[in-house]
């Protein structure tokens, strides 16, 4: 029997990945074979990428080592100067059966992810178990933040066209995947790059119009100045797109998302939220922050703390800044790292009173869930429950408390 293990690391688009690569190995009749799907967005997470492939060939003398993914797409010459790499395939070719074919010996094989221009649509069946598929409809980035080396791992922004996405989605709710999640680099970017110049709102209108027997529809992170008419209307008329967004902030000083080269001021951070919310009162939002940007003083960073209130946010992606070699951030006058961990610190401990709060307030609602593995279920706007059900099947539940992460509840 045909053996690949993949070791994923970096976002939810690495994940969907690593599962189409998987299934093209298997289908080329690899075997004995390890992928180690690299992230590339600090220096910490290449750093981590390295240990492990030397843990990886420690404990597997005998096995291939594939590493591919935004790590060996940005830094080649150090993922191939590794005596434990087997092969090293580019972010462009991951995904293409060639190459995973028996007898693809080249040992790198890294093109310019620049001039890439087809459309990634390699979908997949899901990955989370049998309730929720993935479905990548862009790729890339066009955006140029100071911090950010992830446009060079990517390439440029690549949609999927609109028919493809309709049709994929089609099947899988036909093969009884209760819940669609939109995924991308960059997804509000979607359809710049298409005739016509769709938005992601159209795209969303469009797929919950022709496809009447969805169930959920949910999108990955969005960059809030992005967000188009269209998507606002279809949050606000369309109960089957569902109530929860996870927004790429960063910061919430004006001057330094001005130095990050972010397009949003902290105002138009908070109008954001609090039109949505107008809109759509369920509405619960996740946040990316960065804490001790470069030049960022206490003031500043105040301003970022601050926003955790401002936007109502309740689900945070902390990260203290790390310089990324090759970023104009690099270069900038740095926050000492000492510094940058205590203000991380105390973003992590306002997001973990933020969710409290939130998961305290759910307390005697009823809702409607979508029962998952392992005893699990999710609500509308993603919150966690403890609570056994059958896996792919709805139900209503009584919310009795929570235990600090996730709610506790009685089927009814």
């Amino acid at each position: 029997m045909s053996s690949v293990e993949v070791v994923t690391f970096g976002c939810r688009l690495n994940i969907v990945e690593s599962e189409a690569m998987k299934r093209a190995a298997l289908d080329a009749g690899q075997d004995n074979l390890i992928i180690v799907n690299t992230c590339a967005v600090t220096a910490e997470a290449s750093r981590q990428a390295r240990q492990t492939i030397r843990r990886l060939r420690r404990e597997n003398p005998d096995k291939q080592i594939v590493v591919t993914g935004c790590g060996a797409q940005v830094e080649p010459e150090i993922f191939a100067a590794m005596p434990e790499v087997t092969r090293l395939i580019g972010n462009g070719q991951k995904t293409k059966a060639a190459a995973w074919a028996l007898g693809a010996h080249e040992r790198v094989s890294v093109n310019d992810i620049m001039e890439l221009r087809e459309t990634a649509s390699h979908f997949l069946d899901g990955v989370d178990g049998h309730t929720r598929a993935f479905v990548q409809v862009q790729n890339g980035c066009d955006h140029r933040c100071t911090f950010c080396i992830i446009p060079f791992g990517r390439g440029p922004s690549r949609s999927a066209p609109m028919g493809e996405i309709v049709r994929e989605i089609e099947r899988l709710t036909t093969n009884n995947y209760r819940e669609i999640v939109l995924t991308g680099v960059d997804l509000t970017s979607y359809g710049s790059d298409l005739p016509g110049t769709p938005k992601l709102g159209f795209l969303v209108r469009e797929i919950l119009r022709h496809v009447p027997h969805i169930e959920r529809l949910r999108l990955s992170s969005i960059d809030c100045i992005e967000a188009d008419d269209q998507l606002l209307r279809a949050f606000a008329e369309e109960p089957r797109l569902m109530p929860h967004l996870h927004l790429s902030l960063q910061a919430g000083d004006s001057m330094i998302l001005k130095r990050m080269k972010r397009r949003h001021s902290r105002e138009e951070s908070i109008k954001f939220c609090e039109d949505l919310r107008k809109i759509r009162p369920d509405m619960v939002f996740g946040a990316d922050l960065i804490a001790g940007f470069p030049t960022e003083t206490d003031e500043m960073f105040e301003n970022t703390l601050k926003l955790v209130e401002d936007c109502g946010l309740t689900h945070l992606h902390v990260f203290p800044f790390s310089p990324r070699p090759g970023t104009p951030a690099a270069k900038m006058p740095q926050v000492a790292k000492s510094v940058a961990k205590e203000r991380a610190k105390r973003l992590r401990d306002a997001g973990e009173a933020a969710l409290q709060n939130h998961l305290a307030a759910q307390k005697d609602k009823i809702l409607r869930v979508l029962f998952e593995r392992g005893g699990m279920a999710r609500a509308e706007d993603f919150t966690p429950l403890r609570l056994e059900g059958e896996a792919g099947t709805f139900g209503q539940a009584r919310v009795t408390g929570n235990n600090g992460k996730e709610l506790l509840a009685e089927a009814i």
